[in-house]
C-alpha cells in the first residue's frame, strides 16, 4: 500500500476523505461480496457464489448496458474469439457449437449462463464503479457506484471486493498520434467503436494493425471493400485452425453425454497448448520454422513470408493470431487483401505516406491498433483512508496484493483461454471465503514475510515471457511480482491447476 503526500499528483486517485465518505441522502446496500463487471469472469464468480455458497449475498455491477463485457464492445464485422469455447467456455457449462465462436454467440452462451444461474437478478447494467474505501475498523469495502440511468449514486458496503472488468479499457481504445491523421478525409475508425452505419462498398481501405482484431475483421470485410490492405508496422505468427473438433464431433456420434465431450476435448486441447508453449521455451526456431511452412503452404508462390509473416520476438512472445480456416490468406490469394510491412510517416488528405516514401491511397481506415490496459477496472482504490498506487504493490499469485485486504482480481492467462484461470481463482476466492467463516476472521491480506523484504521485484510480465504493446506501454502502472512463491504471477495453467488448489492458505497471507 502507498500513502500519497501528494494525492492530486496521482492520476485517477481521490482523496481519502472523498473516497470514504458516502453522498448525503446515497441509499446504501450491504452485500457479502461485490462482483465488479458481468463479462466472462464476474458471470463465472456469480455462477460459484450461487451454486456453492447460497447463503451469500452479492451484487454483480457493470457500466455497461448487458452482459458479455468485451464481447459486447466487439461490434466489428467478423469479431470471434481466437481461443477455442472448450476451454474458453466455463468448465461447468458444456460449450455445443465450433471451436471458434463468433461474438454473438458468446453472448448467448453468457445469456444461458444467466438464466441457467438465475442471476438476472443479481446483474445491474450501467452501473459504473467510482470508488472503493476500505476499513478495517468496519472490515468492509465503501463502494461508490453512478446509476447512469437516475444520474445518482448508490453506495454498496460489502465484505469482499471481486474485480472481474477484464484487462483493457472499453471506454478508451488505443490509436497512436500520427502525424497528420487529422488532415485525412475519410472516416477513421477503431474497431472497438464500429459504427453501425460505415459503409466500405466499393472502398479502399486500409486495416492498420496484424494482431487477433484485424486476422478478424480483414476477411470479413474483403468481399465488400474494392480492396483491403493489412499495413503492419512488424508480422505476426498466424496458425490456420479449421472450425472443427474432430473429437468432439466423434463423440458427440457416440451420443456421449455433451458434459463428457466438454471436458474431454478441454483436457486434449490443454495438453497440445501446453505442447506447443513448451516448445516455444525449448525449440523456439524449430517452432518459428514449423509456423512459415504451414503459413508458406497458404500463400501464393513467391510472396515474401520471411518479411510480412516472420516476427523479430520468438513465438508466444505475443499471441500467436488464429485465422478461420485460411480466410486471410484466401484474400490474399484472390487479390481482395493485400499485406504491407512498414511505418507510417504521416496521414495525407487521400491516404498515408509510409517510412520508406511510398503511399497508400484510402478511403477508410481502420486503426486496429489494440488497446489500453485496465488496472483494476480504473477504481481508484484507499485502504483506512489512505489512496493506493497500485505500482507499489506486490502481487500474491497474481490475484491478490499487499495491503489490499479481502479484494480480489481476475487476471487470465495469455497464451490460453481467459476462462481457464477465471474458473480457477473462483475456487481460490471460495476457499478464503470459507475460511473467513470458518475462523471467525474479517479480513485476509497478503502480507511479505521477514524473509520477503528486500527480494528483488520484476514487472507484472517479463517482457522476455511476453511483451504485446498494451503490456509495455502500461507496465509502469501495474503491480509488480516477486522472485519466488506466492509472489509471483504464473503464466501456464498445467501449473496452477495443482498449484492454487494447494496453496497453504497461512503462506504469505495474515487473518485478523
Amino acid at each position: 500500500m502507498a500513502v500519497l503526500d501528494d494525492v492530486a499528483g496521482l492520476d485517477g486517485v481521490i482523496a481519502p476523505e472523498a473516497a470514504a465518505a458516502a453522498p448525503g441522502g446515497a441509499p446504501v446496500e450491504e452485500v457479502d461480496v461485490l462482483v465488479v463487471g458481468a463479462g466472462i469472469s464476474g458471470i463465472g464468480a456469480a455462477h460459484h457464489l450461487r451454486a456453492e455458497r447460497p447463503g451469500t449475498t452479492f451484487l454483480v455491477v457493470d457500466a455497461l448496458d448487458g452482459h458479455g463485457g468485451t464481447w459486447r464492445t466487439h461490434r466489428y464485422p467478423g469479431a470471434r474469439s481466437d481461443s477455442d469455447l472448450f476451454t474458453f467456455g466455463y468448465r461447468w457449462k458444456p460449450w455445443k457449437g465450433a471451436p471458434l465462436a463468433t461474438a454473438e454467440a458468446i453472448r448467448t452462451y453468457l445469456a444461458e449462463a444467466i438464466d441457467d444461474d438465475g442471476l438476472a437478478d443479481r446483474i445491474r447494467y450501467r452501473h459504473t464503479v467510482q470508488a472503493a474505501s476500505w476499513s478495517s475498523d468496519e472490515g468492509r469495502w465503501t463502494v461508490q457506484v453512478l446509476d447512469q440511468a437516475a444520474g445518482t449514486t448508490v453506495v454498496v458496503r460489502a465484505r469482499f471486493l471481486w474485480m472481474c472488468q477484464g484487462y483493457y479499457r472499453h471506454d478508451r481504445p488505443y490509436t497512436p498520434d500520427w502525424p497528420g491523421l487529422a488532415d485525412f478525409r475519410g472516416p477513421v475508425v477503431h474497431p472497438q467503436r464500429w459504427p453501425d452505419d460505415l459503409d466500405l462498398a466499393g472502398k479502399r481501405v486500409v486495416v492498420i494493425g496484424s494482431g487477433a482484431t484485424a486476422a478478424t475483421l480483414i476477411p470479413a470485410i474483403a468481399a465488400t471493400a474494392a480492396h483491403v490492405t493489412m499495413l503492419q508496422r512488424s508480422p505476426t505468427f498466424f496458425i490456420v485452425r479449421p472450425n472443427v473438433n474432430e473429437l468432439a464431433e466423434t463423440l458427440r456420434e457416440l451420443d456421449v453425454p455433451d458434459e463428457w465431450v466438454h471436458e474431454i476435448v478441454r483436457r486434449k486441447i490443454v495438453k497440445e497448448g501446453a505442447a506447443i508453449h513448451r516448445m516455444a521455451a525449448d525449440e523456439p526456431e524449430a517452432l518459428r520454422a514449423w509456423l512459415l511452412d504451414t503459413m508458406r503452404a497458404h500463400l501464393p508462390d513467391g510472396f515474401e513470408v520471411e518479411r510480412h509473416f516472420n516476427p523479430t520476438y520468438r513465438p508466444w512472445q505475443q499471441r500467436i493470431a488464429v485465422l478461420l480456416g485460411d480466410d486471410l490468406f484466401a484474400g490474399i490469394r484472390d487479390g481482395s487483401v493485400s499485406v504491407v510491412t512498414d511505418t507510417i510517416d504521416r496521414f495525407t488528405p487521400d491516404g498515408i505516406v509510409l517510412g520508406t516514401g511510398a503511399t497508400l491511397d484510402a478511403d477508410v481506415v481502420i486503426t486496429a491498433t489494440g488497446f489500453d490496459l485496465s488496472v483494476f477496472g480504473e477504481v481508484p482504490l484507499c485502504v483506512d483512508g489512505a489512496p493506493v498506487d497500485p505500482a507499489t504493490l506486490v502481487t500474491y499469485r497474481g490475484i491478490m496484493f499487499t495491503g489490499l485486504p479481502n479484494l480480489a482480481w481476475v487476471f487470465g492467462y495469455f497464451r490460453a483461454s481467459w476462462t481457464l484461470r477465471a474458473d480457477l481463482i473462483s475456487d481460490f476466492v471460495l476457499r478464503l471465503l470459507d475460511r473467513l467463516d470458518a475462523t471467525g476472521a474479517r479480513w485476509v491480506v497478503p502480507e511479505l514475510r521477514p524473509g520477503d523484504h528486500g527480494m528483488a521485484l520484476g514487472p507484472w510480465v517479463d517482457p522476455e515471457e511476453f511483451n504485446p504493446g498494451y503490456l509495455t506501454r502500461s507496465m509502469h502502472r501495474m503491480p509488480r511480482q516477486g522472485d519466488r512463491d506466492p509472489w509471483r504471477l504464473e503464466h501456464e495453467y498445467i501449473v496452477e491447476r495443482d498449484a492454487l488448489p494447494a496453496a497453504d492458505l497461512d503462506d504469505g497471507l495474515r487473518w485478523h
